[in-house]
Protein backbone atom coordinates (compact mmCIF):
# COMPACT_ATOMS: atom_id res chain seq x y z
CA UNK A 1 0.00 0.00 0.00
CA UNK A 2 1.52 3.29 -0.94
CA UNK A 3 1.82 6.21 1.72
CA UNK A 4 1.66 9.48 1.93
CA UNK A 5 4.29 11.77 4.15
CA UNK A 6 1.14 13.87 5.77
CA UNK A 7 -1.91 11.43 4.84
CA UNK A 8 -0.38 8.40 5.50
CA UNK A 9 -1.36 4.93 3.66
CA UNK A 10 -3.54 5.40 0.55
CA UNK A 11 -6.13 3.17 -0.06
CA UNK A 12 -6.15 2.48 -3.71
CA UNK A 13 -8.97 0.42 -3.14
CA UNK A 14 -11.23 3.08 -1.95
CA UNK A 15 -14.27 4.82 -3.83
CA UNK A 16 -15.84 8.24 -2.71
CA UNK A 17 -19.00 8.59 -3.77
CA UNK A 18 -22.05 10.36 -3.02
CA UNK A 19 -24.24 9.14 -0.67
CA UNK A 20 -27.90 7.65 -1.67
CA UNK A 21 -31.13 6.61 0.42
CA UNK A 22 -29.73 3.29 0.80
CA UNK A 23 -26.87 4.52 3.21
CA UNK A 24 -28.75 5.70 5.59
CA UNK A 25 -28.22 2.61 7.83
CA UNK A 26 -24.72 1.74 7.17
CA UNK A 27 -24.04 5.87 7.80
CA UNK A 28 -25.61 5.52 11.05
CA UNK A 29 -23.84 2.27 12.09
CA UNK A 30 -20.53 3.91 11.43
CA UNK A 31 -21.41 7.07 13.50
CA UNK A 32 -22.15 4.82 16.35
CA UNK A 33 -19.70 2.97 16.13
CA UNK A 34 -17.21 5.61 15.92
CA UNK A 35 -18.29 7.56 18.75
CA UNK A 36 -18.26 4.74 21.09
CA UNK A 37 -14.54 3.77 20.17
CA UNK A 38 -13.39 7.23 20.42
CA UNK A 39 -12.78 9.61 23.61
CA UNK A 40 -15.97 11.29 23.48
CA UNK A 41 -19.01 11.63 25.62
CA UNK A 42 -21.66 9.71 25.47
CA UNK A 43 -23.88 10.38 23.19
CA UNK A 44 -27.51 12.39 23.76
CA UNK A 45 -29.64 10.78 20.50
CA UNK A 46 -30.56 7.08 20.61
CA UNK A 47 -29.29 5.15 17.61
CA UNK A 48 -32.55 5.71 16.20
CA UNK A 49 -32.95 9.26 15.69
CA UNK A 50 -29.05 9.43 14.46
CA UNK A 51 -30.45 6.88 11.21
CA UNK A 52 -33.27 9.45 11.05
CA UNK A 53 -31.26 12.34 11.12
CA UNK A 54 -28.47 11.01 8.49
CA UNK A 55 -31.99 10.09 6.33
CA UNK A 56 -32.98 13.59 6.54
CA UNK A 57 -29.24 14.71 5.70
CA UNK A 58 -28.82 12.00 2.81
CA UNK A 59 -32.27 13.42 1.32
CA UNK A 60 -31.68 17.13 1.69
CA UNK A 61 -28.46 16.42 -0.22
CA UNK A 62 -29.92 14.49 -2.84
CA UNK A 63 -28.10 12.50 -5.36
CA UNK A 64 -25.84 11.95 -8.00
CA UNK A 65 -23.71 15.27 -7.56
CA UNK A 66 -22.90 14.79 -3.66
CA UNK A 67 -25.27 17.91 -2.85
CA UNK A 68 -27.01 20.55 -4.14
CA UNK A 69 -27.48 24.35 -1.92
CA UNK A 70 -24.00 23.95 0.35
CA UNK A 71 -25.25 20.41 2.00
CA UNK A 72 -23.28 17.32 0.79
CA UNK A 73 -22.81 13.59 2.06
CA UNK A 74 -20.19 11.69 0.51
CA UNK A 75 -19.49 8.16 1.45
CA UNK A 76 -16.11 5.83 1.27
CA UNK A 77 -16.72 2.42 0.61
CA UNK A 78 -14.05 -0.57 -0.32
CA UNK A 79 -13.99 -2.08 -3.17
CA UNK A 80 -15.54 -4.93 -2.26
CA UNK A 81 -18.68 -2.98 -1.28
CA UNK A 82 -18.36 -2.32 2.38
CA UNK A 83 -19.04 1.52 2.94
CA UNK A 84 -16.49 2.37 5.83
CA UNK A 85 -16.76 6.20 6.46
CA UNK A 86 -18.61 9.58 5.72
CA UNK A 87 -18.49 12.87 5.11
CA UNK A 88 -21.17 15.74 6.02
CA UNK A 89 -20.60 19.39 4.84
CA UNK A 90 -22.71 22.12 4.76
CA UNK A 91 -21.82 25.45 3.47
CA UNK A 92 -18.11 26.54 5.38
CA UNK A 93 -18.89 23.47 7.71
CA UNK A 94 -17.39 20.03 8.08
CA UNK A 95 -20.37 18.66 10.25
CA UNK A 96 -19.56 15.28 10.44
CA UNK A 97 -16.11 13.07 9.44
CA UNK A 98 -16.52 9.24 10.98
CA UNK A 99 -14.88 6.22 9.90
CA UNK A 100 -15.59 2.26 11.07
CA UNK A 101 -13.18 1.63 13.86
CA UNK A 102 -12.76 -1.56 12.02
CA UNK A 103 -10.65 0.62 8.75
CA UNK A 104 -9.59 2.90 11.14
CA UNK A 105 -5.60 3.87 10.48
CA UNK A 106 -6.35 2.81 6.74
CA UNK A 107 -6.43 6.35 4.87
CA UNK A 108 -10.19 6.54 5.08
CA UNK A 109 -10.56 9.97 7.53
CA UNK A 110 -7.51 11.32 5.49
CA UNK A 111 -9.55 10.43 1.81
CA UNK A 112 -12.93 11.90 3.04
CA UNK A 113 -10.74 15.11 4.73
CA UNK A 114 -8.80 15.61 1.30
CA UNK A 115 -12.35 15.97 -0.44
CA UNK A 116 -13.60 18.15 1.94
CA UNK A 117 -10.65 20.25 1.31
CA UNK A 118 -11.00 20.14 -2.63
CA UNK A 119 -14.81 20.71 -2.13
CA UNK A 120 -14.36 24.04 0.10
CA UNK A 121 -11.11 25.19 -1.20
CA UNK A 122 -11.94 28.64 0.52
CA UNK A 123 -11.72 26.67 3.81
CA UNK A 124 -13.83 25.45 6.23
CA UNK A 125 -14.45 24.93 10.25
CA UNK A 126 -15.35 22.43 12.19
CA UNK A 127 -15.89 21.56 15.85
CA UNK A 128 -13.87 18.78 17.67
CA UNK A 129 -14.71 17.15 21.46
CA UNK A 130 -11.48 18.85 23.55
CA UNK A 131 -11.37 15.05 25.37
CA UNK A 132 -11.11 13.36 21.36
CA UNK A 133 -7.15 13.87 21.30
CA UNK A 134 -6.31 11.61 18.40
CA UNK A 135 -9.46 13.47 16.59
CA UNK A 136 -7.41 17.04 16.98
CA UNK A 137 -3.68 15.62 16.45
CA UNK A 138 -5.57 13.94 13.26
CA UNK A 139 -7.07 17.48 11.94
CA UNK A 140 -4.05 19.20 13.09
CA UNK A 141 -1.67 16.85 10.57
CA UNK A 142 -3.68 17.75 8.02
CA UNK A 143 -3.12 21.42 8.21
CA UNK A 144 -6.27 22.37 10.30
CA UNK A 145 -5.71 25.07 12.98
CA UNK A 146 -7.33 25.63 16.48
CA UNK A 147 -9.30 28.91 16.46
CA UNK A 148 -11.13 28.59 20.21
CA UNK A 149 -12.32 26.72 22.49
CA UNK A 150 -15.68 26.75 24.91
CA UNK A 151 -16.70 25.36 27.91
CA UNK A 152 -19.42 23.25 26.14
CA UNK A 153 -22.25 24.94 27.38
CA UNK A 154 -23.74 25.40 23.92
CA UNK A 155 -23.50 22.00 22.81
CA UNK A 156 -25.72 19.31 23.28
CA UNK A 157 -23.12 17.00 25.70
CA UNK A 158 -22.35 20.14 27.72
CA UNK A 159 -18.70 18.78 27.39
CA UNK A 160 -15.68 21.14 26.16
CA UNK A 161 -15.97 21.56 22.79
CA UNK A 162 -12.38 23.01 19.91
CA UNK A 163 -13.05 25.27 16.90
CA UNK A 164 -10.64 24.11 14.36
CA UNK A 165 -10.19 25.35 10.82
CA UNK A 166 -8.72 24.47 7.31
CA UNK A 167 -8.31 28.03 6.30
CA UNK A 168 -8.03 27.11 2.34
CA UNK A 169 -6.18 28.70 -0.44
CA UNK A 170 -6.54 32.08 0.42
CA UNK A 171 -5.96 31.80 4.29
CA UNK A 172 -5.46 35.08 5.33
CA UNK A 173 -9.02 35.69 3.03
CA UNK A 174 -10.69 33.24 4.83
CA UNK A 175 -9.75 34.01 8.25
CA UNK A 176 -10.51 37.93 7.98
CA UNK A 177 -13.82 37.10 6.84
CA UNK A 178 -14.52 35.10 9.94
CA UNK A 179 -13.01 38.22 12.09
CA UNK A 180 -15.34 40.90 9.81
CA UNK A 181 -18.51 37.96 11.36
CA UNK A 182 -17.03 38.88 15.06
CA UNK A 183 -16.38 42.63 14.70
CA UNK A 184 -19.88 42.95 13.34
CA UNK A 185 -21.10 41.08 16.74
CA UNK A 186 -18.83 43.22 18.75
CA UNK A 187 -20.26 46.00 17.34
CA UNK A 188 -23.51 45.44 18.65
CA UNK A 189 -22.53 43.98 21.54
CA UNK A 190 -20.42 46.85 22.24
CA UNK A 191 -23.85 49.24 21.49
CA UNK A 192 -25.74 47.60 23.55
CA UNK A 193 -23.24 47.82 26.73
CA UNK A 194 -22.82 51.35 26.01
CA UNK A 195 -26.25 52.03 26.59
CA UNK A 196 -27.11 50.46 29.38
CA UNK A 197 -23.66 51.59 31.41
CA UNK A 198 -25.52 55.32 30.03
CA UNK A 199 -28.64 54.41 31.43
CA UNK A 200 -27.31 52.76 35.00
CA UNK A 201 -25.46 55.99 35.93
CA UNK A 202 -28.45 57.89 37.33
CA UNK A 203 -29.73 55.02 39.11
CA UNK A 204 -26.62 54.55 41.45
CA UNK A 205 -26.20 55.16 45.28
CA UNK A 206 -23.11 56.33 44.98
CA UNK A 207 -21.03 58.35 41.51
CA UNK A 208 -18.03 57.41 39.88
CA UNK A 209 -16.57 54.40 39.14
CA UNK A 210 -17.14 50.80 40.77
CA UNK A 211 -13.49 49.06 40.17
CA UNK A 212 -14.47 46.18 42.28
CA UNK A 213 -17.41 45.33 40.10
CA UNK A 214 -15.29 46.28 36.97
CA UNK A 215 -12.70 43.56 38.39
CA UNK A 216 -15.55 41.06 38.71
CA UNK A 217 -16.78 41.73 35.61
CA UNK A 218 -13.11 40.70 34.03
CA UNK A 219 -12.52 37.50 36.26
CA UNK A 220 -16.06 36.40 34.88
CA UNK A 221 -15.06 37.09 31.37
CA UNK A 222 -11.67 35.12 32.04
CA UNK A 223 -13.79 32.55 32.26
CA UNK A 224 -14.93 32.17 28.67
CA UNK A 225 -11.69 33.87 27.48
CA UNK A 226 -9.12 32.57 29.41
CA UNK A 227 -6.40 33.08 26.68
CA UNK A 228 -6.58 36.85 27.74
CA UNK A 229 -6.91 36.60 30.68
CA UNK A 230 -8.24 38.62 33.86
CA UNK A 231 -5.49 41.36 33.64
CA UNK A 232 -6.02 42.29 30.27
CA UNK A 233 -9.79 41.40 30.40
CA UNK A 234 -9.91 44.34 33.34
CA UNK A 235 -7.67 46.74 30.96
CA UNK A 236 -10.65 46.52 28.09
CA UNK A 237 -13.27 46.56 30.26
CA UNK A 238 -12.04 49.83 32.04
CA UNK A 239 -11.68 51.01 28.35
CA UNK A 240 -15.31 50.07 27.24
CA UNK A 241 -16.79 51.79 30.36
CA UNK A 242 -14.46 54.64 30.03
CA UNK A 243 -16.15 55.38 26.53
CA UNK A 244 -19.04 54.63 27.34
CA UNK A 245 -19.65 57.01 29.73
CA UNK A 246 -17.28 59.60 27.68
CA UNK A 247 -20.43 58.92 24.74
CA UNK A 248 -23.17 59.12 27.26
CA UNK A 249 -22.12 62.58 28.35
CA UNK A 250 -21.31 63.73 24.50
CA UNK A 251 -24.94 62.90 23.68
CA UNK A 252 -26.13 61.44 20.47
CA UNK A 253 -24.11 62.06 17.26
CA UNK A 254 -25.58 65.05 15.09
CA UNK A 255 -27.64 63.95 11.71
CA UNK A 256 -25.36 64.61 8.87
CA UNK A 257 -26.01 67.93 7.60
CA UNK A 258 -27.38 69.12 11.10
CA UNK A 259 -25.49 71.65 13.40
CA UNK A 260 -22.85 73.72 13.19
CA UNK A 261 -20.22 74.26 10.17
Amino acid sequence: MPTDPVRGPVRADLVIRPAHDGDAAALAGIHVAARRAAPMPDPVHPDAVVHEHLARAIARAGSGDGGRGGHEVWVAQEARGRVVGYLRLDDAWLEDLYVHPAAAGAGVGSALLGLAQAARPAGFSLWVFESNAPARAFYARHGLVELERTDGSENEEQAPDVRMAWSGVDPVGYLRGLIDDVDEQLGRLLARRAALTAAVQPHKRSPGRDLARERAIAVAMAAHAPGLGVERLERIVHTVITESLAAAADGPPAEPGVGGA
